[in-house]
């Protein structure tokens, strides 16, 4: 079920406040100091969870704390560290080349814009919204997993697209709130939201989603 426009206007910001209360602290589960850090560790959490992300990348980055040494990383040592991710082949290979790219053509800095960190090899608008937001305070909405399916659930959009589904609800809420949101949909599609076994008789927002029905 997909509400009209303004009634999901309407129920975007009850649905905000209610998580707004819910999660005080609603933040990326993934471990990093900078924001060569996040973008690095978002690049090996696709496909794989973030605990498993942050149990390798204290060794990664103790040995490549910056693009111009993780460029020059040797492929094998850096996928026998990325190994447990999965896809550590491909990892590797984006890692060393979005390194490559942030020598080249950035002077070894991350752009600070959304347009641009998806030039980068191995980045995508997921990616890129998440270091944008997280790091540089960007309004940015963030379409991993847990968003995709609670708005799903919600109503608030049909669309299967991530990049349609972040247009989508971009109108919905106002722009200095979508990075808060965004983070705020994915806890709750953690804790509460689940793909199986969704805890819906407890769940805050049962009163405002037709999943159940």
């Amino acid at each position: 079920m997909v509400f009209s426009e303004r009634g999901r206007v309407q129920r975007v910001a009850e649905i905000f406040e209610i998580l707004d209360a819910e999660y005080p602290v609603a933040r990326p589960h993934l471990n990093f100091r900078n924001d060569f850090q996040l973008l690095v560790a978002t690049i090996l959490a696709a496909q794989c969870t973030d605990e498993m992300v942050n149990k390798v990348t204290p060794e990664l980055f103790r040995l490549y704390p910056d693009p111009k040494t993780l460029s020059a990383a040797e492929p094998h040592v850096l996928e026998t560290i990325i190994r447990s991710t999965g896809f550590y082949r491909n990892k590797a290979r984006s890692l060393l080349k979005m390194a490559g790219a942030l020598l080249e053509q950035f002077d070894g800095r991350l752009p600070r814009s959304v347009g641009q960190l998806v030039q980068l090899p191995g980045v995508g608008r997921k990616t890129a919204n998440v270091v944008a937001g997280n790091c540089y305070g960007i309004p940015a909405i963030i379409v991993d997993t847990h968003f995709k399916r609670v708005i799903g659930r919600l109503g608030l959009s049909d669309e299967s697209n991530p990049d349609k589904i972040e247009v989508a609800v971009r109108e919905l809420i106002p722009e200095q709130r979508w990075t808060r949101f965004s983070m705020l949909v994915n806890e709750h599609g953690r804790r509460v939201c689940m793909a199986r076994k969704p805890l819906c008789p407890s769940c805050a927002l049962a009163e405002l989603c037709p999943f159940p029905q």
